[in-house]
Parts: C-alpha cells; structure tokens; sequence
C-alpha cells in the first residue's frame, strides 16, 4: 500500500520541520497586505509558525517573519496571532 505525501513546511520561530497543516501560514498578498491564512491556499509569499506562544516570540524577537516577507509586520497582526495560539491552545 502507498503512504500519501504529507507537505513539510519550516517554522521561521524554531526552525524546525512539521507537516504543513500543523503550522499556521502567514502571507503577504501581492498587494503587499499581510494577513493570516487559515486556509493555506492565499495567493501571494508565505511563512509557517508553530501554535506556540515561543516559536512567535522567537519570530517577531529575531523578527523572521519580517525578513521573511520582506515588509514591516502590523501589532495588529501580532495581536490577531496571539489570539489564534490561545485558541488553538484551548482545543
């Protein structure tokens, strides 16, 4: 029997390797917004974090996601992926 491809990505907090679903995706839209993509299939440049509090103060401490993106990060978007961690950590 055939084992299905699972897509690995790498977390810019802790630079290690996990299937994609596991991560949450953040892309900048070619119109330069960055947002969060729940769904993984946003068009546009993209960087995988954990759901952990570490690996995002990790990335925005060394700011990853920023070098990563090539633009400044909004604290709104922080805001909004702090919110995700702990909603994720309560499921």
């Amino acid at each position: 029997m055939r084992r299905k491809h699972v897509p690995m990505r790498t977390c810019v907090g802790c630079r290690t390797a996990a299937p994609k679903r596991e991560l949450i995706r953040v892309v900048r839209s070619p119109a330069g917004e960055v947002s969060l993509d729940p769904v993984g299939k946003s068009p546009g440049r993209g960087v995988y974090i954990h759901p952990d509090e570490k690996c995002l103060e990790n990335a925005v401490k060394g700011r990853q996601i920023q070098r990563a993106l090539e633009v400044p990060i909004p604290d709104e978007l922080l805001a909004e992926l702090k919110r995700v961690l702990h909603e994720q950590e309560d499921q």
